[in-house]
């Protein structure tokens, strides 16, 4: 029998990383449509002094003293070590920051522990409205404590979250989808599929493991599936941590949807 891995307690890191989500976003949402310090990083992405405050609380929260686990943010300098270890934590400190900085609702604090490429642990919080979601590989998903299940079923009726040039192109294909408003955290767009509040939610290409690893583990524990349009799950914790475009759904409206759509990059 092999020995015990001290470093790896499921059950206890999955209250770690519930706890430092939910004091991260606790934290941003006392600075929420205060004035603060933004500006844009080198990739034209917006940051701002809470993204990077959230982000090394949650570092602190979540360090590894032992050194066996990864780590992998948006706010944190690439350590190629990561690549190294079986697991890791992949963090976005606040997705949906342009979100965040014009005062909107719609942002989260997004985290997974990934292990051997595929998450294991995942949590979102949602601070304005409360909500936390939480999932384990192998035990299910849950809202605010309650166990959450995605809808599943045709095309014909299905509320898309998605970029707006995208749902209009769905459309054209199918009248009956209906096209639900703009979700600007891609982590909370498509965790509210693994909700039931959406019934399939796209990411355009280019998204980065951050966006994805919380909300991919939380949309299968709840019983669907993020995947390439391909048909293909993701792998994490790569040398490059980007995706092409994707599609969360429950397994019969993930077909159906894809049956009426070519493969081709759609914005985010």
């Amino acid at each position: 029998m092999p020995a015990a891995d001290p470093v790896f307690n499921r059950d206890d890191l999955a209250k770690r990383l519930a706890s430092a989500v939910r004091e991260a976003g606790e934290f941003a949402l006392t600075k929420f449509r205060s004035p603060l310090k933004n500006w844009i990083k080198g990739d034209h992405s917006p940051v701002s002094e809470v993204d990077i405050a959230s982000n090394e609380l949650l570092q602190a929260a979540l360090c590894d003293p032992a050194g066996e686990m990864g780590w992998l943010s948006e706010e944190t300098e690439d350590d190629p070590r990561r690549l190294q270890k079986r697991r890791l934590w992949i963090v976005d400190p606040i997705d949906g920051t342009r979100s965040y900085i014009a005062g909107f609702p719609d942002w989260s604090i997004s985290a997974a522990l990934v292990e051997d490429g595929r998450p294991v642990l995942a949590a979102l919080f949602a601070p304005v409205d409360d909500e936390m979601f939480l999932a384990t590989a192998g035990s299910g998903a849950t809202f605010n404590g309650v166990p959450i299940r995605v809808t599943d079923g045709g095309a014909d009726g299905a509320r898309i979250a998605a970029t707006a040039g995208y749902l209009r192109r769905l459309q054209t294909q199918n009248d009956r989808v209906i096209a639900l408003p703009r979700i600007h955290s891609l982590a909370l767009r498509l965790t509210r599929v693994a909700q039931g509040a959406v019934d399939a939610a796209f990411a355009g290409n280019n998204a980065h493991d951050w966006d994805l690893a919380a909300a991919d583990l939380l949309v299968h524990e709840a019983g669907g599936a993020l995947t390439t349009f391909a048909g293909q799950s993701l792998t994490y914790n790569r040398a490059e941590p980007v995706h092409p475009p994707l599609i969360a759904a429950g397994p019969k409206r993930r077909a159906a949807l894809l049956a009426l759509m070519q493969d081709q990059p759609i914005s985010r």
